[in-house]
């Protein structure tokens, strides 16, 4: 099976080698028809520190890390 890719923002990277990621999705609502906005947050790996505050991700799935990741940053190509 394919490893799910997700994009957001990344809202914290106090943590070493750690980065929280905002992942924004859309959708129709169904009984209203308009569109909904949902975010979800992320803890995602980062082993060469490099994302910082505001910088836009793609995140990957991967094996349990920790508790709480089990992303990791996909590297700009």
């Amino acid at each position: 099976m394919p490893k799910r890719i997700l994009q957001g923002t990344v809202v914290s990277d106090k943590n070493d080698k750690t980065i929280v990621v905002r992942v924004e999705r859309r959708f129709t609502h169904p009984l209203l028809k308009k569109v909904v906005r949902r975010s979800k947050k992320y803890q995602a790996h980062d082993e060469a520190n490099v994302a910082k505050t505001g910088d836009i991700v793609q995140i990957e799935e991967c094996a349990p890390i920790s508790k709480n990741k089990r992303w990791t940053v996909v590297p700009a190509s």
